[in-house]
């Protein structure tokens, strides 16, 4: 079976992408999903959150996103140590995850997989590319946040352009071509011929 990888920046796609793979039968781990379950659920990621944030981590045995985030948003070390607890833990749940899968192919949206190093893990990596302004309005729309704020959750991922070059195939989100023919070509290719 292959292991595909779908990436991008943020706001470039990579759920649309991933859903049309979904209709055509391809199961999709979602890797942003998997690390907040996994810091809710599993005892030795929490453990360790705790240890190294303290106990307000946790409220009433929940994660505490916000406290978490007023911690590691600004500081560099500390966003570095929580994804050195989290990115490890993830990537073992997905490839314990890949290996119950049936089909000819899986894939593992994340939006960092060259920066968690879980390219090492896959057959395969699809970037999927959005210009930057693009990918602003459509965050700005969404998330119901600034510009601003965008361009600062942008700027703690790899620049676009280096991550398209590190990706095996790029599928172009920007609102000029289709999406559904760029996955289906995909599809077939990833799809032995019966």
């Amino acid at each position: 079976m292959l292991r595909i990888g779908i990436t991008g920046g943020i706001g470039s796609g990579k759920s649309t992408v991933s859903k049309i793979f979904e209709v055509l039968g391809a199961p999709v781990y979602y890797a942003d999903d998997a690390s907040k379950r996994l810091m809710n659920e599993d005892e030795e990621v929490k453990e360790k959150l705790r240890s190294v944030f303290g106990e307000g981590v946790y409220a009433n045995g929940t994660l505490n996103r916000q406290y978490l985030s007023s911690i590691v948003f600004n500081d560099p070390l500390k966003l570095a140590l929580l994804n050195s607890i989290v990115h490890p833990a993830t990537i073992k749940d997905a490839e314990d995850w890949m290996l119950k899968q049936t089909t000819p192919y899986a894939i593992k949206e994340a939006a960092l997989i060259f920066e968690s190093g879980s390219q090492e893990h896959l057959d395969k990596v699809i970037g999927v590319y959005a210009p930057a302004a693009v990918r602003i309005h459509r965050v700005m729309q969404r998330d119901n946040v600034t510009r601003e704020e965008v361009l600062g959750r942008m700027s703690k991922q790899i620049d676009e352009d280096i991550k398209m070059r590190l990706c095996d195939y790029v599928i172009k989100n920007d609102e000029q071509e289709l999406l559904i023919p760029q996955v289906l070509k995909l599809h077939e290719a990833f799809t032995p011929i019966p």
